[in-house]
C-alpha cells in the first residue's frame, strides 16, 4: 500500500464493516480519480455507496433543521470505526427514476432554463397572423424608422388616433356627442384634426361635421423628411406617445403612405396584442406558458394517427387509412381517391414515402377534400349512436397536441423566435444540431451582449453532452424514456454543469451503454470533474479506466462472504505487478476470457426482418442466424435497442398475439416458426417491491416453507408453508406486512425507509421464528447467501438444483432474502437468466439481452459466456446488444449497426464473424476488435 498521505490529502476511512465488508481500512486521495474494481458482489457499491457516500449524505442531513433530522437521524450510520475528511458528497447512479411526464433532457441539464431567459431578453417576436415583427416603440426608435423610411424631401404628418383610450373602453362613448371629447382635446391645445386626407381646423367644437371618430386623428405636426428635424419629430412623437399610446405618420400626396407606431406590445399591422416575452412565458410547467389544451404536455386524447394508419408500409389503394377500408365508409375512400387523383398523389407508394406535404392534405384536407381530421369531426356528430362511439374508441389515444403540435407552449411563445426559430423547434433538434446551431448563431451586436453569459452556459452544458456521448438524443426527449446509462451521463453531464468545486462524487459504471469509441470521452470528462478541484470515486470494470485512474482500489478476492478484503491500493502499474488481484490476472493476461477455437456454422434456421424503418433505422433488411450467439453492435444511439426492442421483439410477441403495445415499423418477419418462443431478458427489476428476492424469483422459496411447515414444531403448532411466507397475512409481521421497513412520509424531503420496531426487520411473528431446522430459523435463513445455502440445504436436491444455477451465474454471494429493489440492473438480469437455466426445456427459444455484462467484473463475465453456452445447448439461441468487446469476440456473428448515432446511424454497417466485422473500414467496432482479436 502507499503510504498515507497527511490528513488534510486524503479521505481515511477506518474499520468499514458495512455488509460483507471485513473491518478494512484504507484512505482516498482528494482531488483524485480513484477507480474501485473487484468481481461482483465483492464489496465494490457497499464501500463506495453504503459507507462512504452514505456517511457524507449523512453528515450534510446533520446541518438540516431540527424538523429533519429528527425523522432522519434515525437513518442507521455506516458500521464503520470512523471517516475522516469527508467532502460534500453526490452519487451519480445507473438508474433512470425519473417518471415525470413533464421532465426532458433539456430541463433535466438546465438547458431549458438558460432558453427560457435567452428567449425572453432576447427573442423577436413575429405576428401568427400577418408574419411582421412585434415590437414596442419609443419616440427615439421611432424617429429612426421614419426617417429610413421615407424619401428625403417627403412631406409627412404626424398624428395619434383621435379617440381617446380610455374613451374606447367605454362602449356608451360610441352613442354619445363626440362634443365633450373635442372640447377636452381643444382644451389641451389640439385644434388640428386629419380626417380622409383633409385638415380640419377647430375654432369650436361646432366645426367638427362627424358622429364618430373613427379613422379621425389629432394632428400634432407638418414636417418634411430630413435629418435635420430628428429633434422636433421625437418631441412631436413624445406627445403623442404620451396622449394616446400610439403614433401614426401619413405622407402627404395622393398615394398617402402610413406607419403605426405604439409604445404597447402590439402588431402595428393587424392590431394583435401581444404579452411581453418574460421567462414564464416559456415554461410549459407554469400555466401562464403552458399550452391551453394540452397544459403543456404535449399530446392530449383524441384521435392517435399511429391508430388511423397503423400500418405505414401499406400504399392508400391497400388500405392504409384503416378506418375507409369498412364498407361503412366507403364513399369516404372514394372521396380520398378522388382527391388523390386531382393532386397526382400515387396511390400505390406506401404511405410513409409520400411526400410531407401530401401526408399533410390527406390528414387535414386540402380544398374541397376535407381531410381525414374533417371525417372524424363528422363522426363526432354522431356519438349518440352507439356503433360510431365504439368505432370511434378504436382510434383513440394520446395523440400530439393539435394546438401546439406537441411544442407544449401557447402560442404567443411560439412566435418568440431566436434566428429564425422558435423555442419548441429548438428544443426539437437533436445535441449535436443544437451545438451547431448555438455555435453559429448570429445577432446584432446589442442583442449579442445581453445574450453572452446565457449562450455561454448553454454552450458549454451542450458540450458536455456531446463528451459524455448523447449527441443523439434530442433536447426535448422524455426524461422517462432514457437507459439507465443515459440518464446517468445526463446526471453527470449536469454536475458538470453546475461546476461544483470540493465535492466528491460517487459513480456507479458510467461506462455502461458506451461504445468503446465514446469512452475515451466520458473518461475526459472524470478527468475535468477531477481537476476542477473534486474528488471523484468510480465503480468500474472497464480497463481503459482503470488505466487512466490515478488510485485503485480492489476489493475481493471473491463474491460475498468469500469477498470484503481490500486486496490491493495503488496506482496501475503496482497493479499490474501485484500477485493476489484476480483483477490483475486479467489485465496481465494470465488469466483470460478466450476466444473460442471455432465458432459455431451458421445453420439454416435463421430470422429474417424485412425494410425495418422506425425512429432512424434505414429500411435495412438483416437476417440473424438461430442456434448460435449473436452480437449486435454500434456506437451508442446507432438504432441497436430500436431494431432488438421494438422490431425483432415486439413484431415476434405481436405475431404469437402476445403484444398489445405499439411495434416498430417494418415490412415482414420471416422465419419466426423455427422458433417456439422469444425471451427478453432485460434489466429491469425483478420486483419493484422489498418482498420480491431472487428465491421467489426462481420459485425455490416453495421448497423452502415446505421444509420448515414440515419440522415437528410446525406439525404441533399446525403451521402450513403459508404461515413461512411474508407475502401473505398469517406468519408474517402485520405491522410491516411483512417488508421489514416501514416508510415515513417526509414533508419537503424524500420519504424515509426505517426498520420496523416490532418485528426488528425479520418481518415474522415471534412464534414463526421459533421454529429451528438444523438450528437456524427463517429469518436466518433468508440472511444467508446463495452458496452457504447450497451446502445447509444439501439434503434438498429440489432446492439445492434451483440454488446451483444461480451461483453459476456468478450470483452465489446473494442473500436468499435480498430485496429485489437493492440488486443492480446486471444482477437482476442474472437473476432472470437464471430462472431460465432452472427450467432446463429443449424448446427453441430466443433469448434477447441487452447489454449483460453491466456490472460484471472480467471473471464474471467468463461466468456469464458458459451460462450462454449452456443456454444454446438446451436449444436456445441468443441474440445479444453488447458493447463489451471480451464478449463480442467470442460471438458466433455480428451485426454492426451505424456509422454513427441518432441520424448519422441506423444502416447496417457490417455483418459476418468478428474477424469479418474487423476488416471492414466503417466500422468502429471493427477498429477496436482488431487491437483485441490480433
Amino acid at each position: 500500500m502507499q503510504a498515507v498521505k497527511t490528513k488534510e490529502e486524503v479521505i481515511e476511512v477506518r474499520g468499514a464493516r458495512v455488509h460483507n465488508l471485513k473491518n478494512i481500512s484504507f484512505h482516498l486521495p482528494l482531488n483524485q480519480l480513484t477507480v474501485v474494481t473487484g468481481v461482483s458482489g465483492s464489496g465494490k457499491s457497499s464501500l463506495a455507496f453504503d459507507t462512504i457516500y452514505a456517511e457524507g449524505q449523512r453528515r450534510y442531513v446533520e446541518s438540516l433543521s431540527a424538523y429533519a433530522r429528527q425523522f432522519l437521524e434515525r437513518m442507521d450510520k455506516p458500521d464503520v470505526d470512523e471517516i475522516l475528511g469527508i467532502a460534500p458528497a453526490i452519487a451519480i447512479r445507473q438508474k433512470n427514476q425519473t417518471r415525470n411526464p413533464r421532465s426532458t433532457v433539456a430541463t433535466q441539464t438546465e438547458i431549458y432554463d438558460y432558453l427560457r431567459l435567452l428567449f425572453a431578453r432576447v427573442g423577436q417576436t413575429f405576428c401568427h397572423v400577418c408574419g411582421n415583427e412585434v415590437k414596442k416603440d419609443s419616440p427615439e426608435s421611432a424617429a429612426t424608422e421614419i426617417l429610413a423610411a421615407l424619401e428625403p424631401g417627403t412631406r409627412f404628418y404626424v398624428l395619434f388616433p383621435a379617440e381617446h383610450h380610455e374613451e374606447i373602453q367605454s362602449p356608451k362613448s360610441k352613442a354619445q356627442s363626440p362634443v365633450p371629447h373635442l372640447m377636452s382635446l381643444m382644451q389641451q391645445g389640439f385644434t388640428r384634426l386629419f380626417r380622409d386626407g383633409e385638415t380640419i381646423d377647430l375654432q369650436k367644437p361646432e366645426d367638427y361635421r362627424f358622429a364618430d371618430f373613427e379613422n379621425t386623428f389629432v394632428m400634432i405636426d407638418r414636417l418634411k423628411a430630413d435629418t435635420d428635424i430628428r429633434q422636433r419629430l421625437v418631441d412631436s412623437l413624445e406627445t403623442c406617445f404620451r396622449e394616446n399610446g400610439n403614433a401614426v405618420i401619413m405622407t402627404a400626396g395622393e398615394n398617402p403612405q402610413r406607419l403605426n407606431f405604439s409604445e404597447k406590445f402590439v402588431c402595428k399591422f393587424d392590431g394583435t396584442v401581444y404579452d411581453e416575452p418574460e421567462p414564464q412565458l416559456f415554461s410549459f410547467n407554469s400555466p401562464y406558458g403552458a399550452c391551453p389544451l394540452c397544459q403543456g404536455f404535449g399530446n392530449t386524447v383524441g384521435i392517435d394517427y399511429n391508430l388511423v394508419i397503423s400500418n405505414p408500409l401499406l400504399s392508400l389503394k391497400q388500405n392504409a387509412v384503416e378506418p375507409f377500408s369498412r364498407p361503412a365508409y366507403a364513399w369516404a375512400k372514394k372521396e380520398l381517391m378522388l382527391f388523390v387523383k386531382e393532386n397526382g398523389i400515387l396511390i400505390d407508394v406506401p404511405f410513409v414515402d409520400l411526400e410531407d406535404w401530401q401526408k399533410n392534405a390527406i390528414l387535414h384536407g386540402k380544398g374541397k377534400w376535407r381531410g381525414i381530421d374533417g371525417f372524424f369531426k363528422w363522426l363526432d356528430t354522431k356519438k349518440y349512436k352507439l356503433h360510431v362511439r365504439v368505432f370511434l374508441s378504436k382510434f383513440r389515444g394520446y395523440a400530439l397536441c393539435p394546438d401546439c403540435g406537441g411544442g407544449r407552449l401557447r402560442q404567443a411563445a411560439r412566435d418568440v423566435k431566436v434566428a429564425g426559430k422558435s423555442l419548441p423547434e429548438i428544443a426539437a433538434l437533436s445535441i449535436k444540431d443544437a451545438q451547431v446551431f448555438f455555435a453559429e448563431l448570429k445577432m446584432s451586436a446589442e442583442r449579442e451582449q445581453i445574450a453572452e453569459k446565457l449562450l455561454l452556459e448553454i454552450r458549454r452544458r451542450i458540450k458536455f453532452l456531446v463528451d459524455v456521448g448523447l449527441d443523439y438524443l434530442s433536447l426535448d426527449r422524455l426524461a422517462s424514456t432514457l437507459s439507465g446509462g443515459e440518464a446517468q451521463r445526463i446526471q453527470l453531464a449536469t454536475n458538470l454543469g453546475s461546476s461544483l468545486v470540493g465535492a466528491l462524487y460517487v459513480l456507479d459504471e458510467p461506462s455502461i451503454g458506451l461504445h468503446p469509441r465514446d469512452n475515451e470521452r466520458l473518461i475526459k470528462i472524470l478527468e475535468n470533474l477531477r481537476d476542477i478541484g473534486n474528488t471523484v470515486l468510480v465503480v468500474e470494470h472497464d480497463e481503459e479506466m482503470m488505466r487512466a485512474a490515478d488510485y485503485i482500489l480492489d476489493i475481493g478476492l471473491y463474491a460475498g462472504e468469500l469477498g470484503g478484503d481490500l486486496v490491493f491500493a495503488g496506482d496501475y502499474k503496482k497493479l499490474l505487478k501485484d500477485k493476489n488481484s484476480l483483477t490483475a490476472k486479467y489485465l496481465r493476461g494470465e488469466a483470460e476470457i478466450k476466444i473460442p477455437a471455432k465458432r459455431r456454422e451458421i445453420g439454416k434456421n435463421k430470422l429474417e426482418i424485412v425494410g425495418a424503418r422506425e425512429h432512424n433505422l434505414k429500411n435495412i433488411s438483416v437476417e440473424i442466424p438461430l442456434d448460435m450467439l449473436v452480437c449486435v453492435t454500434g456506437v451508442s444511439g446507432s438504432g441497436k435497442s430500436t431494431l432488438i426492442h421494438d422490431v425483432i421483439y415486439a413484431g415476434l410477441k405481436k405475431a404469437r398475439g402476445e403484444w398489445q403495445a405499439k411495434v416498430g415499423l417494418f415490412q415482414e418477419i420471416n422465419g419466426a416458426k423455427n422458433i417456439d418462443d422469444v425471451i427478453l431478458v432485460d434489466q429491469s427489476p425483478i420486483g419493484r417491491t422489498p418482498r420480491s428476492n431472487p428465491v421467489t424469483y426462481i420459485k425455490a422459496y416453495d421448497a423452502i416453507r415446505e421444509v420448515f411447515a414440515a419440522t415437528n414444531l410446525s406439525k404441533t403448532k399446525g403451521f402450513t408453508p403459508s404461515h413461512f411466507s411474508f407475502n401473505v397475512p398469517g406468519g408474517r409481521c402485520e405491522t410491516c406486512q411483512g417488508s421489514g421497513t416501514v416508510t415515513v412520509e417526509m414533508q419537503f424531503l424524500a420519504d424515509v425507509e426505517l426498520t420496523c420496531e416490532d418485528c426488528r426487520g425479520t418481518r415474522f411473528k415471534n412464534e414463526i421464528l421459533d421454529v429451528t431446522y438444523k438450528g437456524k430459523n427463517i429469518h436466518e435463513v433468508l440472511q444467508m447467501t446463495i452458496r452457504e445455502a447450497i451446502t445447509f440445504f444439501k439434503d434438498v436436491n429440489k432446492l439445492v438444483n434451483k440454488l446451483k444455477v444461480l451461483d453459476e451465474v456468478g450470483l452465489g454471494y446473494l442473500r436468499l432474502g435480498q430485496s429485489a429493489t437493492t440488486l443492480s440492473g446486471g444482477e437482476a438480469q442474472r437473476v432472470k437468466l437464471a430462472a431460465h437455466l432452472a427450467q432446463k426445456t429443449k424448446t427453441k427459444t430466443l433469448f434477447i439481452f441487452d447489454e449483460p455484462t453491466t456490472g460484471l467484473h472480467f471473471d464474471d463475465i467468463n461466468k456469464l459466456l458458459a451460462a450462454f453456452r449452456a443456454l444454446i445447448e438446451n436449444g436456445g439461441s441468443l441474440l445479444v446488444i453488447e458493447h463489451n468487446l471480451d464478449v463480442i469476440k467470442t460471438a458466433d456473428y455480428v451485426i454492426d449497426l451505424g456509422p454513427e448515432g441518432g441520424i448519422g446511424g441506423g444502416e447496417i454497417v457490417a455483418t459476418g464473424t468478428p474477424e469479418e466485422i474487423m476488416k471492414v473500414k466503417k466500422s468502429h467496432t471493427g477498429k477496436y476488435l482488431k487491437d483485441i482479436l490480433k
